[in-house]
């Protein structure tokens, strides 16, 4: 071996040859960790790091994420990570401290007996062994964790520990855990060892007990483990019962997320005292109440509060001014929005669907300035929609099924990120604005936006429940309401359009042919209105139309021939009697018809004018003769004027002759002048 290459030769032979091992249980079909086998110094493979000064292993770091992403974006077919076995072996390396094998494909877990019996103090500190989700990895005990009282952070989630009944017991053994993640690891049980005194997890700051199958009740006990926790995740665990009491121990708490559980009962009345609560979510749940206003008025840190669909009742919580995020929805509220809702000038999320509110909401949208997301719908709220909107951001406006009455105002058209609008089922009247080409989402490509979060979307002539929107959905929906006049041509130069909806209005006008370039229009109603004209052979471009309604209108003339048109049944167009074309009846033959029905008309009409005709000519023929017959003057000058007209007729025939003749012969023109004269006389 020449010195040079002792010189690049640093790492430890026996660390070596436990990351040689662990490697061997790897499959890297892509060469993702091929500096393993081309690199002679273990300290410069991929993903691992050493110790400057010990040459020893101190860092495995395999999560690929960042190069998948990569990969993602450019062979998103091709690309995979990483499979096969994951040894426990590796934890057999003395200086670790950071061990990072989360977002691959494993699918087995294995343990050595070596690995049990690791007799050296262990250093690790970060221990990350999450899956993703096609994640196959199962663990029967967690025994194996006891040697690492160092740990400061475990994530085991996405892998599958329900055979471990003593999971508490196993992480009790760890009293320097600061976070500690078993999402998604189908945990079915709180059960505690009697022979275990306390839980001594004082250290615990972050909890993620999420996505688990939990099927009892919180113990009393659970928020004794710690007082210093400040982020607490239990959503959907499918948790019973009622929220205990001992929550109120946590004075730190910051995040709590009990959402899409079956807890019942109300709201612990000592919630008010976590004094530094920022993040509360209770959403879809069996709770009720109608004491909110008393529980949630102390809670001035709170931006964040979803107790949407849950059975609570009473008058609307006088809320923090530093809400970012409130949802309400699906409750029994009822009233009007406090004045004080005023002040929530962060505010950009406020959902109220399906309550029993009522008042002139609206007055506080001008306040709202950095709102986005707008749900007032299924609620009694009235009056008119503001003149003045400031908001420069809003993306989603949901107005759907109150009384709100008036004109549409031209400045909500005028809000460049809006991407949902739904004033539907109200007593809306006037005409629509006509700077709808001003809405610059619905008119260009944007990959940029937030994601929706629970929302009701009434598209392809159905209502769908969406927990999260993708942010480049675009619906307009006016429906239901008194409006009139003709509908802009902007509106349909909205290119990214995917569902429109004006039915139920009366609206006049015809469908331009800019329809066409609507490509992505996949719903479009337009029924029940006064429009009228020609479909426009555009149409047949929306490939993507998977709803169609022009029932009840004025269409007329001939469906457009079109695969995407035909493919629709009778009720996307009845209610238009002149309008003809598959699927309604042949226009062929109702045409031939019509045509034949013209010519019979057409006939009898010269009929009856040649038979007038002929009748009026024959008595005037009889008028006339009649009269010479029977009248003696009549009857001697008829014959005068026949003698002069004869006379006039022949000498002006014999003028036209003689000229005829002198043309044609110039030698004998006196002779010709001279038969002229004699004639004449």
């Amino acid at each position: 071996m020449s010195i040079n290459d002792h010189k690049l030769v640093r790492c430890n032979e026996k660390d070596k040859e436990t990351l040689s091992i662990f490697k061997k249980g790897i499959n890297d079909s892509y060469g993702l960790i091929s500096t393993w086998s081309t690199e002679k110094d273990c300290c410069a493979w991929k993903g691992v790091s050493c110790d400057n000064i010990t040459n020893r292993v101190t860092k495995l770091d395999l999560n690929l994420d960042p190069l998948r992403t990569y990969f993602d974006l450019k062979f998103p077919t091709y690309f995979k990570t990483l499979t096969g076995e994951i040894n426990m072996c590796i934890l057999e390396l003395e200086f670790l401290s950071y061990l990072d094998l989360s977002d691959n494909d494993f699918d087995v877990i294995s343990f050595t007996t070596i690995q049990h019996n690791i007799t050296h103090a262990s250093n690790l500190i970060y221990l990350d062994l999450s899956n993703n989700e096609h994640s196959t990895l199962q663990m029967d005990n967690l025994d194996w964790l006891s040697p690492h009282s160092s740990l400061k952070y475990l994530n085991l989630s996405g892998i599958d520990l329900h055979k471990v009944t003593n999971w508490l017991q196993a992480v009790n053994t760890l009293p320097s855990l600061l976070e500690l993640q078993l999402s998604d690891c189908k945990l079915n049980n709180f059960i505690i060892n009697p022979s275990i005194q306390y839980l001594n997890l004082s250290s615990l700051i972050t909890l993620h007990l999420s996505y688990n199958n939990i099927t009892s009740q919180l113990p009393n006990w659970f928020f004794n483990l710690t007082k210093d926790l400040t982020y607490l995740d239990l959503r959907e665990s499918n948790i019973h019962g009622e929220i205990p009491s001992s929550l109120l121990n946590l004075q730190n708490l910051r995040y709590l997320d009990l959402s899409f559980n079956k807890l019942q009962g109300s709201i612990p009345d000592g919630i008010s005292q976590l004094p530094n609560i920022q993040h509360l979510d209770l959403y879809r749940n069996m709770l009720s109440g109608s004491n909110i206003p008393s529980t949630l008025e102390n809670l001035s840190s709170l931006n964040y509060l979803s107790i949407g669909r849950n059975n609570f009742s009473g008058r609307l919580p006088n809320i923090s001014p530093m809400a970012v995020f409130v949802d309400l929805s699906y409750n029994f509220f009822s009233g009007s929005i406090p004045h004080s809702w005023k002040n929530l000038k962060d505010l950009n999320y406020i959902n109220l669907w399906s309550n029993k509110l009522s008042g002139e909401v609206l007055e506080h949208l001008s306040d709202w300035t950095q709102l986005w997301f707008v749900n007032l719908g299924e609620n009694e709220f009235s009056g008119i929609i503001p003149i003045e909107m400031t908001q420069n951001y809003l993306e989603v406006v949901i107005l759907r099924a109150n009384q709100f009455e008036g004109t549409i105002p031209a400045q909500l058209f005028n809000q460049t990120f809006l991407s949902h609008l739904d004033l539907a089922h109200n007593k809306l009247s006037g005409s629509l604005p006509e700077c709808i080409y001003n809405l610059t989402k619905m008119f260009t490509f944007d990959t940029e936006g937030n994601f929706v979060g629970s929302i009701e979307l009434f598209t392809k002539g159905q209502d769908y429940y969406i927990y999260e929107i993708n942010p480049n959905r675009r619906t307009i929906d006016l429906s239901a309401n008194n409006l009139s006049g003709e509908v802009p041509l902007e509106l349909f130069q909205l290119v990214q359009l995917q569902t429109l909806n004006l039915s139920h209005n009366s609206l006049i006008g015809t469908i331009p042919n800019t329809i066409g370039g609507m490509k992505n229009l996949e719903s479009l109603d337009l029924s029940n209105n006064k429009l009228s004209g020609e479909i426009p052979q555009s149409m047949a471009l929306l490939n993507f139309l998977g709803y169609l309604n022009l029932s009840c209108n004025n269409f007329h003339g001939k469906i457009p021939i079109g695969t995407q048109l035909q493919s629709f049944n009778v009720s996307s167009y009845i209610g238009n009697p002149n309008l003809c074309g598959a699927p309604l009846n042949n226009c062929t033959t109702e045409e031939e018809n019509h045509k034949s029905r013209g010519h019979e008309d057409d006939d009898s009409i010269r009929e009856s004018l040649y038979l007038g005709m002929g009748v009026g000519f024959a008595a005037g023929f009889w008028g006339v003769c009649g009269s010479l017959f029977l009248i003696r003057k009549w009857r001697h000058a008829y014959y005068r004027f026949i003698d002069g007209v004869g006379d006039k007729l022949c000498v002006t025939l014999m003028v036209k002759l003689n000229s005829f003749r002198r043309n044609r012969a110039p030698a004998s023109e006196g002779v010709m002048h001279v038969a002229d004269h004699e004639m004449l006389n």
